[in-house]
């Protein structure tokens, strides 16, 4: 077997990479990290925060430490797991290149600090990426995009919501945030009876938040349910359901 492959024109070496999709909200709006790049391929273009994977290094070992290298940001803290892997011939030019990208959510993250070969690091509005204002290096907005529908699916059918939300949050808090990933509005009452209908989704600390004027608001916590029942459907303009896939999520570690 590995005479044939030494021999064989059809085979070429390959190298790993690991990239990350980053997403958190910052005033109302989903922003994505990216870095611009300080070396080629792609010199100065905006690109996904990511690198080869180290010998000896797993892929989350290897997507945590670019992260901290290229964005000064502690991965660790982060809901992290694995998007898919990403092979295409062609997709790097500077060989056979397969990454492997990884989904990170995070509440409140910190501005970034480019670092080792990212000239700097920056949190880019997704309406830029989905109005094509935003040209990317190597096939990484077509990474992100799928990357964008598996955090707007994953909102219906787990309770990864919450990773956008503090310790403690009001279901005003927590509908913000599906109306910003969604991009649709969400009436107040069909959501509060959504959300405490979905069997352990949320459950209440018994504590109240304050407002300085209004009336007080019950404060919240996630629940001990990852995937939702029923879930949380979006809202349709083709007045079909917006995801059909079942469920077959991981809750985060």
């Amino acid at each position: 077997m590995n005479d044939w492959l030494k021999a064989s024109d059809e085979v070429e070496p390959s190298w790993l990479t690991v990239d990350l999709a980053i997403f958190t909200i910052n005033n109302d709006q989903l922003m994505v990290l990216l870095v611009e790049r300080g070396r080629e391929p792609f010199h100065g273009m905006p690109a996904m925060p990511g690198g080869y994977v180290r010998k000896n290094e797993t892929l989350r070992e290897g997507a945590v430490r670019e992260l901290a290298e290229e964005a000064g940001i502690d991965g660790s803290q982060l809901h992290l797991e694995q998007l898919g892997a990403y092979a295409d011939p062609g997709r790097d030019p500077r060989g056979r290149v397969v990454t492997v990208a990884y989904l990170a959510l995070g509440q409140n993250l910190p501005v970034p600090i480019g670092g080792t070969d990212a000239a700097r690091a920056f949190w880019a509005p997704v309406t830029q990426l989905e109005a094509g204002r935003l040209a990317l290096a190597f096939d990484h907005q077509a990474i992100l995009v799928e990357a964008l529908e598996e955090v707007r699916r994953k909102l219906e059918y787990t309770a990864v919501a919450t990773a956008f939300c503090g310790q403690s949050f009001t279901l005003t808090e927590l509908r913000t945030v599906y109306q910003v990933i969604w991009g649709q509005q969400l009436d107040p009452s069909n959501f509060r009876r959504k959300v405490l209908n979905s069997t352990g989704f949320v459950e209440p600390t018994g504590e109240q938040w304050l407002p300085p004027t209004g009336r007080p608001a019950a404060l919240y916590r996630r629940g001990q349910a990852w995937l939702l029942n029923p879930p949380l459907l979006r809202a349709s303009t083709s007045g079909q359901r917006a995801s059909t896939r079942g469920p077959r999520e991981q809750a985060p570690r």
